[in-house]
């Protein structure tokens, strides 16, 4: 892996980067508590805009989830795959305790083995490299491949 100053997150804001315990990063609503994914200024379910930036949590439990089964469109899509080398991959929902719903590729070596309720550890590294840099990104992965 490059030095981190050759490392950029994906979008700024959606994790703390660099770090060796990366979090997401949410926001908390100080008026009704609800906790949003990525981080907002204000509150999707209130309307309040008091609103703290929170650290969520590194595990969580397997929401829903799908095959992706075609190359996504290009653009928007930036992945490292080509119509070659694509090989289907999971997309869902990880539950983090108590917080919120993270949409999520998934990481993982058997996509037949995943099941909703499943133990999910989130996981940022590298995604792709772009002008000789290496994007990094989150996913979550099956907490028994971790």
């Amino acid at each position: 892996m490059r030095s981190i100053a050759d490392q950029i997150p994906i979008a700024d804001g959606l994790f703390t980067w660099p770090s060796n315990d990366p979090r997401l990063l949410g926001s908390k609503c100080a008026d009704c508590g609800v906790v949003t994914f990525p981080a907002q200024s204000g509150c999707p379910a209130c309307c309040g805009e008091d609103t703290e930036a929170i650290e969520l949590e590194r595990k969580g439990k397997l929401w829903t989830w799908t095959i992706q089964g075609f190359l996504p469109n290009r653009p928007p899509y930036e992945g490292p795959e080509t119509p070659e080398t694509f090989k289907p991959f999971g997309v869902g929902y990880v539950e983090l305790p108590n917080q919120v719903r993270v949409e999520t590729r998934i990481q993982t070596e058997d996509i037949a083995k995943l099941r909703i309720g499943m133990e999910m550890d989130l996981v940022v590294e590298k995604f792709i490299e772009r002008d000789g840099k290496d994007i990094i990104a989150y996913f979550f992965r099956p907490a028994d491949e971790s």
